[in-house]
C-alpha cells in the first residue's frame, strides 16, 4: 500500500517536539497529570493520564493532555502519583499500574524517580512509543534496574512512510525499532503493540527477523472510535480505515 502524506510542509519533528512539551509539562522532577482512575485493560489496572506527548496520531484518543498542554492537567511529584496509583491498587485490588493519556518517557528525572516510589510487589506497564529510548541507549539502561517493570512500545505503522502517514512526523519510526534492540540487549521484558492498516506487514516481520527480533510478543493495538477520534479522521478523510 501507497501512503499518501498530506500536509508535507507542516510535518514535525518528534525530538524537537519532546523538548518543546517538556519545558511546558515538566518542572523539576514534577509533570502534569489530568486524571487519576481504575481501567479494565490488562485485567484490571491502576492508571495516572499524563499530559503531552511527542507525536500527534490521527487516531490518538488523547484530547487536551495531547493538543493543548498549556492549559491541561496539574503539576504532581512522583510521591504523589505513585501514592494515587498505590491507593487505586489497594482499593480495587489490582497489581497492575501504568501511566497512560501522554508520552510517559518525556521528563526521565520525573519517570525514573516515580519507579523508585511504585512498589516492587506491583507490576509497572510502561506504555510508550519508545522514540526517546530509542534515541539514548543509557535511558533503557537506566530503566533495567527496575524487575517490576514491563514495557508496551507502541509501533506507529509497518515502515517509516506509514508512520509518517499516521502520525504526521517527519522521522521517528527507525527510533522506535531502536528501542526495541535496547530493550532487548538490556533485558527488560517488553513486547510490541501495532497500528496498522497495511493488509501486508511481511515488511516489518522481516525487520524484526532481521534485528533477532522476530520472536517478540506483538499485540494489535484497538482503535477505539472515540467521537473526537472519529471527528479527526473524519477531517483526514481517512475514516473508512478503521471503521470495521
Amino acid at each position: 500500500m501507497i501512503f499518501a502524506i498530506r500536509y508535507l510542509g507542516n510535518m514535525y519533528n518528534p525530538l524537537e517536539l519532546s523538548k518543546k512539551t517538556e519545558d511546558i509539562v515538566i518542572n523539576g522532577n514534577m509533570k502534569k497529570y489530568y486524571r487519576f482512575r481504575p481501567t479494565r485493560f490488562y485485567g484490571g489496572i491502576a492508571t495516572a493520564d499524563t499530559v503531552g506527548c511527542n507525536l500527534r496520531c490521527k487516531f490518538c484518543w488523547s484530547g487536551n493532555s495531547v493538543w493543548n498542554v498549556k492549559n491541561a492537567g496539574k503539576i504532581y511529584s512522583p510521591q504523589q502519583v505513585a501514592d494515587k496509583l498505590h491507593e487505586l491498587a489497594r482499593i480495587k485490588g489490582y497489581n497492575q499500574v501504568r501511566v497512560s493519556g501522554g508520552e510517559p518517557t518525556i521528563g526521565r528525572k520525573h519517570l525514573i524517580e516515580l519507579l523508585e516510589n511504585i512498589s516492587e510487589d506491583l507490576l509497572f506497564i510502561l506504555e510508550t512509543n519508545g522514540i526517546l529510548l530509542g534515541t539514548d541507549k543509557t535511558y533503557v539502561k537506566e530503566l533495567s534496574k527496575f524487575q517490576n517493570l514491563h514495557v508496551r512500545v507502541c509501533l506507529k505503522g509497518c515502515t517509516q512512510e506509514e508512520f509518517s502517514w499516521l502520525t504526521g512526523a517527519d522521522e521517528g519510526f527507525e527510533y522506535q525499532l531502536k528501542s526495541l534492540e535496547y530493550l532487548r540487549d538490556e533485558n527488560l521484558r517488553f513486547n510490541v503493540a501495532l497500528v496498522s492498516i497495511s493488509k501486508n506487514k511481511q515488511e516489518l516481520f522481516n525487520r524484526l527477523t532481521e534485528m533477532d527480533l522476530g520472536r517478540i510478543m506483538i499485540e494489535n493495538e484497538e482503535i477505539k472510535l472515540y467521537p473526537l477520534v472519529r471527528k479527526r479522521l473524519e477531517k483526514e478523510g481517512i475514516l473508512h480505515y478503521f471503521e470495521v
